[in-house]
């Protein structure tokens, strides 16, 4: 069958006969998923900046053990592909929602051990394996969160709206880092004896009360009605990746690059982190707050960049914000090694908050429309979690850049930039799909 005769399947279900409170419902259990599945990745990267040195790699020498740290944060992000390729499959057989119970699950339960696991006094190289392990578990969770997020959100909504409410699967992603800080800031300021034997373990142990409500949420959403009319009319296909490499290839690849931006994200949130509290004194605290007020920000903005996107189009406003990144990493840095606290908080809410956010809110609705409904979840999740393995590994790549001096940081503001640049490129390869009716999305043209 081809790609044409698949999408036209798609045509009796116009996106505007939708029952016009699926799409805010749909928006709501995304961002309550999101919320919860980032709320667990997110106190993974605080912790591994801040705590995990000392705890699970006590062994070695501090550089060593930072650098072993940031390293388990990146093989989380290994674990992401494989877990894409795996959860894309099935939720493009038996649905978007079943996989997504399954990933809250997973996320949650991997997140919760972590908080119970002894340290590396109590049970030796053990701890830190294990600890490892329970990372690739999260990352092959986060694999098929947002993408079966987005394609739920997505084929819920109205043509005309398709950005605003697909942004909010990423408006969860910083309710769960905002949460996460917040729970973070409190246990940071206990003893240093106190908070690495048992504070450090307190946000690890309350993602099961975020598990419980994400769950209840979402266990009641319906399916959406575009994947229920192909299975309807047994026209899942049997494979969707062979389906996707042989007939995608192209947009698979066009993601992968343009997911680069989200080493800025990462940078930010790890690296910059551990940077400026252990180069240049400043509080930990001082950073913690920076973060919560760049994703405060942010959740003010994105909607309305989405709202823009949905009414010029979604490559000028990525591209535009992937730009924009590139520019303000060099005084990014500047500020935040400054020590000034007012400085380090308004380069976090202008580079985080207003520039990134742009993208941020752009790339749900920008990646899945460039891939049919049969093979959506596949190719969103392949795509995304492909490019994020430089994110998960910018905190590391930025370690070893990293010069002596004040401005040892410039070698690791070009090498983000450079992957900004190179994401923004991408973008304009893309064709403009705003105005495209959720039918005909990822037809073959010409």
């Amino acid at each position: 069958m081809t790609l044409t005769s698949t999408a036209s399947l798609h045509a009796p279900i116009a996106a505007e006969a939708t029952p016009s409170k699926l799409p805010k419902r749909a928006a709501l259990v995304s961002f309550v998923g999101s919320m919860l599945e980032y709320y667990d990745f997110f106190i993974y990267g605080t912790a591994a900046a801040l705590i995990f040195p000392k705890v699970f790699f006590a062994n070695v020498d501090p550089s060593t053990a930072t650098l072993l740290a940031l390293l388990s944060f990146g093989i989380g992000y290994i674990a992401r592909p494989v877990g894409a390729v795996i959860l894309g499959h099935f939720g493009d057989r038996i649905g978007r929602k079943t996989v997504l119970l399954f990933t809250l699950v997973l996320m949650g339960g991997s997140t919760l051990a972590i908080g119970l696991l002894p340290d590396a006094k109590a049970i030796g190289n053990a701890a830190p394996i294990i600890l490892t392990l329970l990372r690739l578990l999260q990352g092959l969770s986060a694999a098929g969160e947002q993408s079966g997020a987005n394609s739920l959100t997505l084929e819920h909504s109205a043509n005309s709206n398709r950005a605003f409410f697909t942004s909010w699967t990423l408006s969860g992603t910083q309710a769960g880092a905002i949460l996460a800080t917040l729970v973070f800031i409190p246990v940071s300021s206990l003893p240093e004896d106190q908070l690495l034997s048992w504070g450090w373990r307190i946000p690890f142990l309350l993602s099961a009360l975020v598990l419980l409500v994400a769950y209840l949420v979402r266990r009641t959403m319906p399916e959406t009605p575009v994947f229920e009319e192909i299975k309807d009319k047994a026209q899942v296909a049997r494979f969707p990746v062979v389906a996707l490499l042989r007939d995608y290839w192209p947009d698979v690849l066009r993601v992968i690059v343009c997911a680069l931006i989200a080493t800025v994200s990462t940078m930010t949130a790890v690296f910059a982190l551990g940077y400026a509290t252990s180069k240049f004194g400043v509080a930990r605290p001082t950073m913690l707050w920076a973060g919560v007020l760049g994703n405060v920000t942010a959740l003010i903005t994105q909607p309305f960049w989405a709202l823009l996107a949905d009414r010029i189009g979604r490559k000028p406003v990525f591209i535009g914000g992937v730009l924009g990144c590139a520019v303000l990493l060099f005084p990014y840095f500047m500020l935040v090694t400054s020590g000034n606290t007012i400085a380090i908080f308004a380069a976090a809410m202008i580079l985080s908050g207003v520039v990134y956010a742009a993208p941020n809110a752009i790339w749900p609705s920008f990646y899945a429309e460039m891939f049919e409904a049969r093979v959506r979840y596949s190719g969103t999740a392949i795509g995304t979690q492909l490019g994020f393995l430089a994110a998960g590994f910018t905190p590391l790549v930025s370690a070893s850049l990293v010069g002596d001096g004040p401005n040892g940081w410039i070698p690791v503001a070009i090498f983000v930039a450079v992957c900004c640049v190179i994401s923004a490129a991408a973008a304009a390869t893309a064709r403009e799909t705003h105005t495209v009716d959720i039918a005909d999305l990822g037809r073959r043209r010409g």
